[in-house]
């Protein structure tokens, strides 16, 4: 210790002398000395001798340096206790240790830094894949068919894309009027089936092998045919041959071959039946050119065996031949499509499944059904994703050309990065050019002739517009443009609980002591929005909507945050009184605007953002309740009690409505199909997207405006306490709700994961979330001590929680949030480590932003507000005729 207070610079031994006054009263008190209260009593705080002038922090030097004595003679005395006492004092200087190591990182690695290595990262990303698309191969087309990983059973990951699961109903649409024809052996005859199956379910494997076996759906005018035909012979040849004469009307549409294993078992794999296969294959894949001409033909690889359970005449089908007769296939084939515009496809994907899964078939020849089921969903994606555009397929997908709103919203852009441009110039040139310079004849400055004000003012809008650009361009190359990948989702528990419990003892670990110990303090509701959005983030990107018991408990997530908007609102509006445009021109601003910019960027309705649009509608409910005559506020219903009836009989009443839309669905409806609020409302078409989730969460902002109620009228009576460390009421009484949360908590959690159906969860839910939501608060604040710490790691993350939600759906995962976007690939975890970084600190800048531009855009001047309302909703018509006239071309 003295060796820190001799050597160290003054600040820390401020902070040393503070830390170690602190241990040494609590050492003295623990004696109940007298002289040590006093002591206790002026120390100061741990920071404050940082922040105190010099006479100060000699006073307390001084007081710490008897104190200091006193603590050595008592040491000779009393032996153990004393090292206890030291080590006591080890610890308080580990932490300080901690606090300087972590100022000094947050000098050098800020988050302004942090952005600048992100940006970094961007351009170099755009530069490698933009460079591998372009000269390494980027069809998804190929990736679809030659390369990809098993995820687990029946999920297939193409590389770098993809794959849509294909229902009965999209392949009949997809293959309408279409004839397909699978030509090969009996492991082409099982992808067939599995085929078909995709179809019609209810198809069997049944009637003789060795046959040709035909299938039709007459309500789609689809045909699907398997034709016997065990080798590359002249019989193979004879169907080819027949569809390559012109003029003929039974050419199929979709050729999907392969054989090589009655070669090899027929002729007991010498090497003449080797080179017979090539001479045939040569032959046969002349005409298999001619018609890749007009139709898709695909070659299906041989897939491996299981070698030790083949059967005593399948033997000599061993590993080492199907390669060789694969080597032959591809050189074939390979060598055709290199000097010819048609190409025949070559399915390689089937073979990468049957390697990891081979060893659970029956016979060692022919494939499980997962992994058939594999090939034919691969497929099927590979003929339907360019007819149906699956959202959640991206293999095969061609991008859609810009629309006219995206080319428009570009060119703003570009004209705002230009501007910035511009005036950056204007005010650099005319800081050097108007320079105050001394007149020679008389010794006395010259003041510029030209002012720049004018022109310097353009330059935060400018600025913001500029970044903003730059930002909306990456998100359009992340999930428009074809320059990064994508892969699917695919739920674990490992890949939703390892990250969840990894950012719970992080949040823990970053904790400070609050600045009010108040009920849902500012700092405890950034926390909660923190943590809940970081719970959210892993639940979109692991896929766990499809555990039902995590989707419940993020069901109530969502929940807390309307809770939290009923509760934040009602309070403003009841404590302040402040209804004034300018309030919620501000609120509506920094909801809406990163929407706003984004349906334009990225040519998707505003209700596909549903949250937003959830926040926005319950925000205007609460405005409208509250502002309503009578307007009843908390300092009117001090002086007369019989208000907070009032007020309470207006809660009533909105209960009523909601009561009274849920169960008029017909009403609900005609509210929101009127244009142009079905314009914003709408999702492809249809509100039933908005109909769902409204009604979901549809009594959660209610709980939270009446809780605030509850709580603001029993805090004005000082029927509780809120001091720092303290419970709010008696220990007993304090026990007993705590224990009532706890149970109430844990009565929750074990129906949610007992529920049978999403569809029985979410009828319950509007009903029972709020039992969960209660329980959190009260076991969050019944503790004093609990309440008078939070979480700074996750307030951070809560402070742009609305940034984080919105930004997810494009630069995080892909496809719009039905995948996970691929920076680095073939590295999954150093892929999300990159992406999270990159997409954080999006969001943080993209908040700055929309604060930036919401004190230019929204000026305090009621009639300068009142023309930029006009202008923006000016603008919002053009839009949504813009948008109009596009789905009409549609």
């Amino acid at each position: 210790m003295l060796y820190c207070l001799l050597t160290h610079d003054s600040l820390t031994r401020k902070y040393t002398l503070s830390l170690f006054s602190r241990n040494w009263c609590k050492g003295n008190m623990s004696d109940n000395k007298v002289s040590s209260k006093n002591s206790c009593e002026t120390a100061p705080a741990p920071g404050a001798a940082s922040e105190s002038n010099e006479a100060e922090t000699t006073k307390a030097a001084a007081e710490i340096s008897a104190g200091f004595n006193s603590h050595i003679s008592r040491f000779s005395t009393t032996g153990a206790s004393s090292l206890s006492d030291c080590c006591h004092g080890g610890a308080k200087m580990s932490v300080l240790a901690f606090s300087r190591g972590k100022r000094e990182i947050n000098q050098y690695f800020s988050i302004q830094n942090a952005k600048l290595l992100a940006l970094v990262a961007v351009l170099l990303l755009i530069i490698f894949h933009s460079v591998s698309r372009n000269y390494g191969g980027g069809d998804t087309c190929e990736w679809l068919l030659s390369s990809g990983r098993l995820l687990g059973e029946n999920a297939w990951q193409p590389y770098g894309c993809m794959m849509h699961r294909y229902k009965s109903d999209e392949a009949k649409r997809c293959l309408a009027e279409k004839h397909i024809a699978f030509i090969g052996d009996s492991r082409i005859r099982q992808l067939f089936y599995s085929y078909v199956n995709i179809i019609n379910v209810d198809i069997k494997e049944e009637g003789v092998k060795h046959e040709n076996i035909p299938f039709e759906d007459r309500s789609a005018s689809l045909k699907v045919d398997f034709l016997w035909y065990t080798e590359v012979n002249n019989f193979m040849k004879e169907p080819l041959t027949a569809w390559t004469l012109e003029g003929t009307s039974l050419k199929p549409d979709i050729i999907v071959l392969g054989a090589a294993t009655w070669s090899i078992k027929l002729h007991n794999g010498n090497t003449e039946a080797l080179n017979q296969y090539k001479t045939n294959l040569t032959s046969v894949a002349r005409l298999l050119e001619k018609l890749a001409e007009h139709i898709e033909v695909i070659w299906v690889l041989q897939d491996p065996v299981l070698e030790d359970h083949l059967s005593e005449d399948r033997k000599m089908i061993t590993n080492q031949q199907i390669d060789l007769y694969n080597e032959a296939a591809l050189s074939i084939l390979d060598s055709i499509n290199s000097v010819s515009k048609a190409k025949v496809q070559i399915l390689r994907a089937s073979r990468l499944a049957a390697e990891q899964t081979i060893s659970k078939s029956l016979d060692g020849l022919h494939l499980p059904r997962s992994t058939r089921d594999i090939s034919a969903m691969v497929l099927m994606n590979y003929f339907c994703n360019k007819i149906l555009k699956p959202i959640d397929g991206s293999c095969c997908l061609p991008r859609p050309p810009p629309t006219l709103i995206q080319k428009l919203t570009a060119c703003f852009f570009l004209l705002s990065i230009s501007g910035y441009l511009m005036v950056n110039f204007i005010c650099r040139s005319n800081h050097w050019e108007n320079k105050p310079a001394t007149d020679i004849e008389s010794g006395e400055e010259r003041k510029p002739s030209i002012t720049i004000s004018s022109v310097a003012g353009l330059k935060v809008p400018f600025q913001s517009l500029c970044k903003l650009g730059l930002i909306m361009a990456y998100f359009y190359f992340c999930d428009r443009a074809d320059i990064f990948m994508k892969e699917q989702k695919f739920y674990t528990h490992s890949s939703f609980f390892i990250p969840l419990i990894f950012i719970l003892v992080l949040g823990f670990f970053y904790n400070e002591n609050s600045k009010e110990a108040k009920l849902l303090n500012r700092e405890q509701t950034d926390e909660w929005k923190g943590w809940m959005q970081l719970v959210i983030l892993i639940y979109h990107i692991s896929g766990a909507s499809a555990f039902l018991p995590v989707y419940m408990h993020v069901r109530v997530l969502v929940a807390a945050y309307l809770f939290q908007t009923g509760y934040g609102h009602f309070s403003f509006f009841w404590l302040k009184g402040d209804f004034g445009l300018y309030r919620v021109c501000q609120v509506l601003f920094r909801l809406n605007f990163l929407v706003v910019v984004l349906c334009l960027v990225m040519d998707r309705s505003y209700q596909f953002y549903y949250f937003v649009p959830l926040v926005t509608f319950w925000f205007a409910v609460i405005y409208g309740t509250m502002a309503m005559w009578p307007q009843i506020l908390q300092k009117k219903a001090i002086s007369n009690g019989l208000w907070n009836l009032g007020l309470l009989l207006k809660l009533f009443a909105l209960l009523s409505c909601i009561c009274l839309l849920r169960y008029s669905q017909g009403a609900f409806e005609n509210i929101f199909s009127c244009w142009p609020i079905s314009k914003l409302f709408e999702l492809q078409g249809s509100i039933h997207e908005w109909w769902f989730r409204w009604k979901l969460d549809r009594f959660a902002v209610f709980h939270g405006m009446l809780f605030a109620f509850l709580y603001l009228v029993l805090q004005k009576c000082q029927l509780f306490s809120e001091g720092k460390g303290e419970p709010p009421f008696s220990y007993g009484i304090s026990n007993f709700l705590l224990f009532i949360s706890v149970f109430s908590f844990l009565t929750y959690s074990i129906w949610a994961s007992s529920c049978k159906s999403k569809t029985e969860c979410n009828t319950l839910h509007p009903y029972v979330s709020v039992v969960q939501i209660l329980a959190f608060i009260l076991i969050r604040n019944i503790p004093g001590y609990a309440r008078s710490v939070y979480s700074s790691f996750f307030a951070w993350f809560g402070k742009i929680s609305l940034e984080l939600f919105i930004c997810q759906y494009h630069i995080w995962l892909a496809a719009d949030t039905k995948g996970i976007l691929v920076l680095i690939p073939g590295s999954p975890m150093l892929n999300i480590i990159i992406s999270t970084f990159i997409f954080v600190c999006v969001a943080h800048e993209i908040s700055q932003i929309t604060n930036e531009l919401a004190q230019i855009a929204i000026p305090k001047d009621v009639s300068a507000l009142l023309k930029r309302l006009l202008c923006g909703a000016g603008f919002l018509l053009v839009v949504l005729l813009l948008s109009t006239r596009e789905d009409s071309k549609l």
